[in-house]
């Protein structure tokens, strides 16, 4: 029973070694949820159950889409950018609208201009 306290021991001091080691060398993108700092702390002052977390939780993997936290749009150059680029876009689509229906009225008018100068009668 003293042997496997003793192994199991090792294995958690090299678990927790081998956890503080990989936290320290990730760089700091690569880390969800916390900052590179408060995960060191974490894996340091919770030795097995820290190293858990951070490999459970706290890395991520090399093809995780990098998750960002949402602002709200007018706080968010890009969002801010999309939207400038969606209204010019929306205002030439309505110039453009505008011209047409302008075109088919003046068409509108000479056709009606052409059957009124027409003789019905003849």
């Amino acid at each position: 029973m003293a042997r496997a306290l003793i192994v199991g021991g090792f294995l958690a001091v090299i678990f927790w070694v081998f956890s503080i080691v990989d936290v320290s060398v990730q760089p700091a993108e690569r880390h969800r949820g916390v900052s590179k700092g408060i995960w060191v702390l974490i894996v340091v002052l919770l030795p097995v159950l820290g190293g858990i977390l951070w490999f459970a939780l706290g890395r991520r993997r090399q093809g995780d889409t990098r998750t960002t936290l949402s602002l709200h749009p007018d706080d968010d150059p890009e969002a801010l950018r999309r939207m400038s680029t969606a209204e010019q876009d929306e205002r030439i689509r309505q110039m453009e609208q505008d011209e047409r229906i302008r075109q088919l009225e003046e068409e509108l008018a000479r056709l009606d201009d052409e059957t009124d100068g027409a003789d019905p009668r003849s």
